[in-house]
């Protein structure tokens, strides 16, 4: 995710926002829809993993004006697919203009999806692996109009750490941060965006496990 300054965005409907969110109505929808919100299904965290790793260097609104691409491309996310990919996946993801075609970027995409299936046997689930770390309760933080999110925290700095033990790569603790803002271990909306004043329901969506 961008990061900016945490001020609020007044569109035509009189719905205040996160400023970030802008008047792109693909980040709008996201913001509105996903961002902050707790997911608790494996393929959902899996593609979030890769996005955010996908997104080193550039702008979160690119990566999700190419979120269908990535879908197409990655077999819909699914880690047991991904973790199967070879030489001329590697050749064919390469060669896909619907994604980012950076080398290193698809071949950790591929030991990623290895390492989350590690993950998966030996917790369970990757669900039950993060959500340890904040006991199962999302971390919420409301933010003032003209402050700015941190980039990265402990919490990022420990899951960053024990990721790249466990295999991971494009995890560093500013990419794992907006992961965990993604999917809702961390809420970070604006004290008076909507979202903080009538949060989306926090009940689990259905895990999926492979």
């Amino acid at each position: 995710m961008e990061r900016g300054r945490a001020e609020l965005w007044l569109i035509d409907s009189g719905m205040q926002r996160c400023a970030w969110a802008g008047d792109d109505p693909a980040m709008i929808a996201y913001h509105d829809n996903e961002w902050g919100t707790p997911v608790h299904d494996d393929r959902v965290l899996f593609e979030f993993l890769i996005l955010e790793g996908a997104q080193a260097g550039l702008s979160w609104s690119t990566i999700l004006h190419r979120r269908d691409g990535y879908r197409r491309a990655y077999r819909d996310f699914g880690p047991v697919k991904v973790a199967k990919f070879g030489a001329r996946d590697v050749a064919r993801l390469l060669a896909d203009d619907g994604i980012i075609r950076n080398r290193a970027k698809v071949a950790w995409s591929i030991a990623n999806a290895k390492a989350f299936l590690a993950v998966q046997r030996e917790f369970g689930s990757f669900d039950a692996y993060l959500w340890k770390y904040v006991d199962g309760k999302p971390l919420v933080h409301r933010l003032r109009p003209d402050e700015s999110p941190p980039a990265k925290t402990e919490l990022s700095d420990a899951l960053s750490k024990d990721l790249r033990n466990r295999g991971f790569g494009f995890v560093g603790s500013t990419i794992c941060y907006a992961f965990l803002q993604a999917v809702g271990v961390v809420d970070d909306h604006a004290a008076n965006c909507f979202r903080a004043i009538a949060p989306r329901s926090r009940a689990k969506r259905a895990v999926s496990k492979r």
